[in-house]
């Protein structure tokens, strides 16, 4: 697959002069690859991915309400939402935690 800056590289080539073949010696593309790319006028989009639902999803208002309750020890807490139900491993309720936390200066 062409990247889309590559796109643009390839159509300037083009514009220049320069034929598919040198292009794809350039490019170090083959030569049928850079005969559809000229072909087309913008680049190709790529396809956004969903975004899939995370284990920790039904867990995190109760997570929000323990952390304002006092309670910033992930493994207490990993150790209640697991006791909920919870499948997930520790590292997933880290990463969620770690921007709740107040930061502390020295």
């Amino acid at each position: 697959m062409v990247k889309n800056g590559e796109f643009f590289v390839i159509k300037e080539m083009r514009l220049k002069g320069m034929s598919i073949t040198q292009i794809a010696e350039e490019m170090g593309r083959d030569r049928k690859t850079i005969r559809k790319w000229l072909l087309k006028d913008t680049p190709e989009s790529f396809p956004t991915r969903k975004p899939r639902p995370s284990k920790l999803d039904p867990f995190k208002d109760f997570i929000r309400t323990r952390m304002a309750e006092g309670c910033q020890n992930a493994r207490i807490i990993f150790e209640e939402i697991k006791a909920r139900g919870y499948t997930g491993k520790d590292t997933i309720l880290r990463d969620f935690m770690k921007p709740l936390r107040p930061h502390f200066r020295s």
